[in-house]
């Protein structure tokens, strides 16, 4: 398979709202190391593909359902899983965290949790990292992107997050 051809098989693989791709298995898929993935994925983007890079791999960004809503947030790292258990029960996704570094401007990770499972990965994760949470920076500052079926359920998170303690209100 040339190059070219590789790379469409690639863009047919991360189908827009299906589950991520990690490069390792695009590499296994198609023979060739991970790092001929990447660089895939480079020339993709650089064409104007719009793929996303998440802690579990790849994914193709395209027409979805529901609303997107940002929510701003205070609380200890170790009130992290109720967090996002609470928007994840209220049937939202997190599709991101971002924190405002007084250098860099906005810093964006992505997380794309749409699970309890998909909690408690991020967390172990975590755990078995060296790497600290964004919101260490911000002293448990930050905000989620999050993408939600209606209005009613993004109003159920902030409810839910706002008993907690956790919704960061205007003073």
């Amino acid at each position: 398979m040339h190059a070219q051809q590789r790379r469409e098989a690639v863009l047919s693989r991360l189908r827009p709202g299906a589950a991520p791709v990690s490069a390792s298995v695009l590499a296994g898929e198609f023979g060739v190391s991970r790092q001929i993935i990447v660089g895939d994925i480079a020339l993709l983007r650089a064409a104007g593909h719009a793929i996303r890079s998440t802690p579990r791999g790849y994914i193709r960004e395209g027409e979805t359902s529901g609303i997107l809503r940002t929510v701003a947030v205070n609380h200890p790292e170790e009130a992290m899983e109720q967090e996002l258990t609470l928007c994840v029960d209220n049937g939202c996704t997190v599709l991101d965290v971002a924190v405002e570094h007084p250098v860099y401007g906005l810093l964006v990770g992505q997380l794309q949790i749409a699970s309890r499972y998909d909690v408690a990965q991020f967390l172990r994760r975590v755990g078995s990292s060296s790497a600290r949470p964004l919101s260490e920076l911000t002293s448990g500052i930050h905000l989620h992107t999050l993408r939600c079926p209606d209005e009613a359920a993004f109003q159920r998170v902030c409810d839910a997050l706002d008993q907690m303690g956790y919704l960061l209100k205007e003073s």
